[in-house]
């Protein structure tokens, strides 16, 4: 298993704006046989960081997705909505690995 681990950096005065783009990615990556742990927001601290925890089966798995989404309407649709609203600043793609006892 391969866990996809995002850090954001976001407007903070569009939060809201960025919580419509992240409901719409949990469904997404879940059909397209991930596992989504979610989107946490910030709460105490910086106030303008938020982190995406997903996971596939392997990384092959995570390449096709990536391929997937090219094509796929409602992966369009997100990444248009984000063009419109632009909470995003910018974000890091980390790849982790569990450690099981």
């Amino acid at each position: 298993m391969i866990t996809c681990h995002l850090r954001y950096v976001i407007d903070p005065y569009k939060l809201a704006e960025f919580e419509e783009y992240a409901r719409l990615w949990i469904p997404i990556v879940n059909k397209m046989g991930g596992t989504h742990h979610g989107y946490f927001l910030p709460s105490e601290g910086a106030n303008n960081i938020a982190v995406a925890l997903f996971s596939f089966p392997s990384l092959a798995a995570y390449e096709d997705y990536r391929t997937r989404m090219a094509s796929d309407p409602e992966c369009q649709a997100a990444f248009e909505l984000d063009k419109r609203n632009r909470s995003i600043v910018s974000y890091e793609r980390s790849f982790m690995r569990p450690v099981l006892g």
